[in-house]
């Protein structure tokens, strides 16, 4: 049964082979990651900051293609198309690769530990509150994105600063 997409059609073959795809490059980028991981804790733990740091900073260069786009577009006053990159690779990043790791974990027998504290949690409501506001009315505006970024930085301060 074909299905559309983009106002093209395409064959459930192609979607199959399309998933396919989408979960190998998920699977390369968690891998990349992992090996990825190893330097970068050792150069946190060699400058003497958290371990906690490490998950940050990992999924920050897996962000940060699409960060940059995203940036790129709210520079040129695309403001739609950097809030779809944004919210897009966010979203991707959590509904994605957070089960594609778990995955991995299980076939691979690593232990995958998903937990946050307290602060980070009132943190993480906090800003789904504020995203909830956003995309409720339909609009955005710079307020809401410097709240969104103070409640960032706050969390990178409470990680690096316990």
């Amino acid at each position: 049964m074909p299905v559309e997409s983009n106002n093209k059609i395409i064959s459930t073959k192609q979607l199959y082979i399309n998933c396919i795809l989408l979960i190998l490059s998920l699977g390369i980028v968690v891998l990349l990651a992992k090996l990825l991981s190893k330097d970068v804790e050792h150069i946190v733990v060699s400058v003497g900051a958290p371990k906690s740091l490490v998950g940050i900073i990992i999924a920050g260069i897996v962000l940060l293609p699409e960060g940059l786009a995203a940036f790129r577009a709210a520079k040129s006053d695309q403001i739609q198309t950097s809030l779809n990159l944004a919210f897009g690779s966010a979203l991707a990043s959590i509904g994605l690769s957070i089960p594609a790791i778990a995955i991995i974990s299980v076939i691979t027998g690593i232990r995958m530990t998903l937990g946050i504290d307290i602060k980070s949690t009132i943190l993480l409501g906090l800003s789904l509150f504020i995203i909830t506001v956003s995309l409720a009315t339909g609009r955005t505006n710079i307020m809401q994105g410097i709240v969104l970024i103070a409640i960032f930085l706050i969390y990178l301060f409470i990680t690096i600063v316990p």
